[in-house]
């Protein structure tokens, strides 16, 4: 079911984080490196196409820089370093291969992806991009 949702086999191990009500999996949460050895910044991916569909009509609209300008910045430096902390805890001790860097999405500052925010939001974290992305979702109507 994941492979159909991405449209192609998954690249590396992952857990799905959350479903929807009826089972469906709406968000996954990726081990940090790929089976290659290929660093996974994204560590939660939206894959509902529900939510991918509403949330690329929302950065269509000139979202991203709107939420960037909306939300306090240093909320969303905290989340980013949240992010970044909770995707390299996952990675062993030991390991001596490419990491992946930088914050939600591997984004260094700022938005890059409100798909990568509200997935993370969604799955628990204090993001404030992705309260945001649900908020404005909630208002159009368009959340799940």
């Amino acid at each position: 079911m994941v492979a159909d949702l991405l449209g192609r086999e998954p690249l590396g191990f992952f857990e799905i984080a959350l479903r929807h009500d009826d089972g469906t999996p709406r968000v996954l949460r990726n081990a940090p490196v790929l089976q290659t050895g290929r660093p996974m910044p994204t560590l939660y991916w939206l894959v509902s196409p529900h939510d991918r569909l509403v949330v690329s009509r929302l950065e269509s609209s000139g979202a991203v820089g709107i939420a960037e300008a909306a939300v306090d910045p240093l909320e969303l430096i905290g989340a980013h370093e949240a992010y970044r902390a909770e995707r390299d805890s996952l990675i062993p001790d030991d390991y001596q291969g490419h990491r992946p860097s930088a914050g939600v999405g591997g984004t260094r500052v700022g938005v890059k992806c409100l798909h990568a925010h509200y997935a993370y939001f969604l799955a628990g974290g204090n993001d404030p991009v992705g309260r945001w992305v649900a908020e404005q979702l909630a208002q159009t109507g368009s959340e799940q």
